[in-house]
């Protein structure tokens, strides 16, 4: 049967950072992956929380926060860049399926910040849509450069920090539920090498949450 309660943005959150921490330390519960599971969501879905990362073969949601069917609601792109597409979906989490919580979750040794990186360097952009995704990047790399910020990691976090302000910025659907208190929005840097997933922007979630992770 299902471990999830009628969950709060801060609850949501603390059921992720505790699988994170099980897939970290090589001890998953895989909860919610069997057929009881599967026959339990067919008539509906009720995912606590609304997972927005970049399209990465190595970021596998379910897998490093150790979650199962019905869980989370998966919405990836390369770079985790916004579009209309991206915000319809996310809001179709939040406003339809009640999901309490938004995450972003960026990683390190990420191509599209590294190509955006690149771009600036060298002037040339990539071809085709590759271009776009660039593009949509590239306000994050220049706004960690001119905060100083120019360490690999840094500018990784600050391209999260970005799509979580860019995200209420542009969903008055999501501003709204994060100011009444029905939703947070969090950003997550994911490290490849051990696994972790740290928090580095958080946007309606309880302060001792926040500040405990």
């Amino acid at each position: 049967m299902s471990d999830i309660p009628t969950a709060t943005p801060s609850e949501g959150f603390e059921l992720l950072l505790a699988g994170n921490q099980r897939f970290v330390t090589n001890a998953p519960e895989h909860p919610n992956q069997d057929a009881t599971r599967r026959a339990e969501i067919a008539p509906g879905q009720q995912p606590f929380a609304v997972l927005f990362g970049c399209s990465d073969s190595r970021l596998a949601a379910e897998i490093i926060f150790d979650r199962g069917l019905g869980d989370l609601f998966v919405v990836r792109t390369a770079g985790h860049v916004v579009g209309a597409e991206v915000l319809g979906s996310i809001e179709y989490g939040v406003d339809v399926l009640d999901c309490p919580l938004v995450v972003v979750l960026g990683h390190d040794s990420c191509g599209a910040v590294g190509a955006a990186c690149a771009a600036l360097e060298d002037g040339m952009a990539p071809a085709g849509y590759i271009r776009d995704v660039v593009e949509r990047v590239t306000p994050s790399v220049l706004a960690a450069r001119a905060a100083g910020r120019v360490e690999p990691q840094e500018v990784l976090a600050e391209h999260v920090r970005h799509t979580v302000d860019l995200l209420l910025d542009r969903s008055r659907v999501l501003a709204e539920k994060v100011a009444a208190g029905q939703a947070a929005v969090v950003g997550l840097c994911y490290r490849l090498a051990d696994g972790s997933a740290q928090l580095v922007a958080a946007r309606g979630l309880d302060t001792h949450v926040a500040t405990a992770s």
